[in-house]
């Protein structure tokens, strides 16, 4: 909800009430929030209003007074007000002058504290820009951790399975070398049989 005067002036009379300085700063803070720009045209006011309540009350030239001052003391009162007069006019000159440069630097201070809060608001908004990045990159990172240690799994897997379709191989070439070694020796046990059994055969003189 939107901060108004009411809510400014209340706030203001608080710590004014406490003790407290109601500066911009202090009021801000006091209200939980609000645009220093809305809160110092509020407190512009309630520092006016302030100022002339607190103002102290003239007393005029009493009546029995003025009936029994001879023309010397008119003349010296009037003297006494010129002189007052010309003080006030001097001071009220120099509170202006003064007024002017504080105001002047009230609202750079102003100017320059809303857009400090917009500039912290903007490096919010790329933190929270950059932490879900963060966050993404992360959960990149780990899934292509989890990729990896599955590849890796596979390869390993891969390559034990080729060592042990290695070794069965071996064996297997073994198992027919020695296979091929006991048919050769087979067939030229075959061969010599038949050759001695031709042999026999064509012996002279041997019954049929």
């Amino acid at each position: 909800m939107a901060i108004t005067k009411d809510d400014i002036f209340l706030a203001a009379n608080e710590l004014d009430a406490l003790g407290q300085s109601p500066t911009l700063a202090a009021v801000r803070k006091h209200l939980g929030g609000g645009s220093f720009t809305t809160i110092s045209e509020a407190m512009k006011e309630w520092k006016s209003k302030k100022t002339v309540k607190e103002a102290p009350f003239r007393e005029p030239v009493p009546q029995a007074l003025e009936d029994h001052l001879s023309s010397l003391g008119g003349d010296i009162w009037d003297l006494a007000l010129m002189t007052a007069s010309a003080r006030l006019e001097a001071e009220r000159q120099s509170m202006e002058s003064n007024r002017i440069a504080s105001e002047t630097e009230r609202q750079a201070a102003v100017e320059l504290a809303d857009q400090v809060i917009a500039e912290l608001e903007e490096l919010k908004h790329k933190a929270s820009a950059m932490e879900t990045e963060r966050v993404k990159t992360q959960e990149f990172i780990e899934q292509l951790k989890r990729e990896l240690a599955g590849a890796t799994e596979r390869a390993a897997s891969a390559q034990a399975r080729a060592v042990e379709i290695t070794h069965r191989a071996d064996d297997l070439n073994a198992e027919l070398l020695r296979v091929n070694t006991q048919n050769s020796e087979l067939i030229k046990a075959l061969s010599l049989k038949v050759a001695a059994s031709n042999d026999g055969n064509a012996s002279p003189g041997q019954l049929p």
